[in-house]
């Protein structure tokens, strides 16, 4: 029978995405590893790979779809002995029909990707279904736990919704304390499994404003990014308990160490931010920590989301280990991060995870702000614009280059204390840079 091709989740919690271009035709050869078509998510257009071989029978979906769900299938693959005869009844048994690419995306409570990593025991991108398995179970919805949502890969979700387990009785044994598979067997295999629970009220939301006025206007739709960000940041400041600490850092020495470099070596003042904040954090390792209901996690190495502006939102790459590395290899990998971002050809474990973030509106000229934070981060830092001030320097009035930082803190994770040595290391990193080299 022919095998059905799914629409893969690329992130744990996706639920739908785009079909942004077919890179096979009908009728083409496929072999394992192939590249079949490309996907767009909220954040990035990513590429889906074959796992079965055989030759594309018939396309289900077709370019320009948008708002597929995943596990839909999107086009049957025939094997060796199959030919077009096979396509009759599996095409009715897939009951999927194409979306027309002029519809708009629908978006649900969950069409936000998480920014961990997808953990062990998650799905494989591109994994076709055999005809015959019956349908692909759809991913149970969001459950919570003491007001407080729980997280699961996309797998567990439909192996709990299956077996009708309470996601919300269990404990996650993955990053952050998120259910994973393993998880899930080790219930069902228990002396007694989790009961479903009854499903929570839905929660009232005010009627949003009414437009009013005569002036002339335009309705610009929300894309899936945008829709994200909306979540993510109303999430945060509805659950975080975020606190802010400002230094003023003088950047005299730094500027002149940047005018000391080769020509060809462009260094920027962000760089020397990503580099600051990282050794910082080794110093004072209770501020490189996230929020998680089982306890405190405190991160071992500084995995930097850098905030890169896109079009219609943002995106945060990650410098991974940016304490191991030296200024020059923070610079190329920012550089190339932030192309590829903007031309949104990220993978996803370039922009899933970090342990904190870095925005920097310096460039506009905006002298101080405070950033939200991104969880389950538990900090974020703001960079506002190097600027020629009145400071006094040895009890005399002088002028030097100062640049405020914000940090924003979860004062569940982080305390004032944690959080001013952190501003402490900085700023001596940031008008010390020698001390970098060490």
């Amino acid at each position: 029978m022919p095998i059905e091709i799914l629409m893969p989740a690329l992130s744990p919690t996706m639920t739908e995405g785009n079909l942004a271009k077919w890179l096979k035709k009908e009728g083409d050869e496929v072999h394992s590893g192939d590249v079949l078509a490309e996907i767009e998510t909220d954040k990035a257009t990513m590429e889906v790979e074959a796992v079965d071989e055989g030759r594309l029978g018939k396309i289900l979906v077709p370019e320009g779809a948008q708002g597929i769900k995943v596990n839909q299938a999107i086009a049957l693959l025939l094997g060796e002995d199959e030919d077009e005869s096979a396509l009759k009844d599996a095409g009715a048994s897939a009951a999927a029909k194409p979306i027309p690419a002029a519809e708009a995306p629908k978006t649900t409570p969950e069409t936000a990707a998480h920014p961990n990593p997808l953990p062990a025991g998650g799905e494989r991108v591109g994994v076709a279904k055999r005809e015959g398995e019956g349908p692909a179970p759809v991913p149970a919805p969001a459950q919570h736990r003491n007001g407080a949502r729980v997280f699961a890969s996309p797998l567990a979700r439909r192996m709990a919704a299956q077996a009708g387990l309470d996601l919300a009785q269990l404990r996650g044994s993955g990053p952050q304390g998120r259910i994973i598979k393993a998880d899930i067997d080790g219930a069902l295999s228990g002396p007694a499994a989790s009961t479903p629970s009854a499903t929570p009220p839905a929660v009232a939301r005010p009627p949003a404003a009414e437009i009013t006025g005569d002036a002339p206007f335009t309705v610009k739709p929300h894309s899936a990014m945008r829709r994200t960000i909306a979540r993510r940041l109303t999430e945060s400041k509805q659950t975080v308990p975020h606190f802010y600490l400002s230094v003023d850092c003088r950047i005299d020495e730094m500027v002149r160490a940047m005018k000391a470099l080769p020509e060809d070596l462009r260094i920027s003042i962000n760089d020397f931010v990503i580099k600051a904040a990282a050794l910082a954090l080794r110093q004072v390792p209770a501020a490189n920590a996230s929020w998680s209901e089982e306890g405190i996690i405190l991160w071992e190495r500084a995995d930097i989301s850098v905030a890169v502006a896109l079009d219609d939102g943002l995106i945060t790459p990650i410098v991974r280990g940016a304490d191991r590395k030296g200024i020059a290899q923070i610079s190329a990998e920012v550089k190339d991060l932030a192309g590829r971002a903007r031309a949104g050809k990220l993978k996803l474990e370039e922009f899933q995870g970090g342990t904190f973030s870095i925005s920097n509106l310096g460039m506009f000229g905006v002298r101080e702000f405070s950033a939200v934070i991104n969880p389950p981060q538990g900090c974020i830092l703001a960079v506002g614009a190097g600027e020629p001030r009145p400071v006094v320097k040895d009890g005399q009035l002088a002028v030097a280059t100062v640049m405020t930082c914000t940090i924003s803190c979860d004062h569940r994770v982080v305390d004032g204390a944690v959080g001013a040595r952190f501003m402490q290391a900085f700023k001596r990193l940031i008008e010390q840079p020698a001390l970098m080299l060490l």
